[in-house]
């Protein structure tokens, strides 16, 4: 009788599905930070435009009657939410991707 799992165990398993630099993973570590920073600039940019979509939305709704306002604050806060999601998901879209082709 021949077990497929005989050698592995949990760890294995989520080992392998853990996310890593991938493609990046012989960056050096001088560069794998810049990247980290450059990624929580974006994050802070798109969070910040959140939050003035927010503003935009709720002064246009309430204090000047601006419906085209406060359309506009709802686009931005989708757009700023959006930036978030795509952003902290690279890492793990770059080593799915990077997994596949590998």
């Amino acid at each position: 009788m021949l077990f497929a799992a005989e050698k592995g165990d949990i760890n294995t398993i989520i080992g392998g599905i853990a996310p890593d630099w991938g493609p990046f993973g012989t960056l050096g570590n001088e560069a794998r930070i810049m990247i980290e920073v450059v990624m929580a600039v974006a994050i802070l940019l798109c969070l910040g435009i959140a939050i003035w979509g927010a503003a935009k939305q709720r002064i246009g709704a309430t204090a000047l009657r601006d419906t085209f306002s406060a359309e506009q604050g709802k686009g931005l806060i989708i757009a700023g939410l959006t930036g978030v999601f795509i952003i902290g998901s690279l890492g793990t879209l770059f080593t799915i991707v990077y997994g596949m082709a590998v």
